[in-house]
């Protein structure tokens, strides 16, 4: 097993507080340098995207100038 596998195994996950009682949603996990990862709860053994801290950081501004809406 490489060491993002490793890191990704034993990540802390988490989903948004609204979500915490739904089955199908996405987790995050912050990862080693800035980096995070991003996964289905559905399928926590699954595989998981995961984000430099540039793209992530991009990706929220998207959501939150409405570019994905």
């Amino acid at each position: 097993m490489d060491s993002l596998s490793r890191e990704l195994a034993t990540a802390e996950w988490r989903k948004a507080t609204p979500s915490q009682t739904a089955d199908n949603c996405v987790e995050v996990a912050d990862l080693s340098s800035g980096r995070r990862g991003v996964r289905n709860s559905r399928n926590p053994t699954g595989p998981a995207l995961v984000f430099t801290s540039s793209e992530w950081k991009a990706f929220i501004e998207g959501v939150k100038d409405g570019e994905f809406d």
